[in-house]
């Protein structure tokens, strides 16, 4: 259920209360009787992870990141290659 905030017109005193979306609005301040009306505030919203669904989970993404990886590894192997060459021809 949905946590509603009402704030006095009269003595501000403000009060969260848990209710159903079909309960009727609190009119009237428990503390003096004044006027009571709803309070909008932004959602409370917590974002975890790395990233974003582009960067997570896109296909697009994920095919290409995969690509840059292998041509990565492709270029690690080739250079370890030459250095073994090197080194074998430095040997003889």
């Amino acid at each position: 259920m949905p946590i509603y905030e009402y704030k006095c017109k009269e003595c501000g005193e403000s009060v969260e209360l848990i209710q159903s979306v079909n309960d009727a609005p609190v009119t009237k301040c428990e503390k003096c009787g004044g006027e009571m009306s709803k309070v909008l505030s932004p959602p409370a919203i917590q974002f975890k992870g790395s990233g974003w669904y582009v960067t997570d989970y896109s296909d697009k993404y994920s095919k290409k990141g995969k690509t840059e990886e292998n041509s990565d590894k492709k270029e690690d192997k080739k250079t370890e290659e030459k250095k073994a060459n090197t080194t074998a021809a430095k040997e003889n």
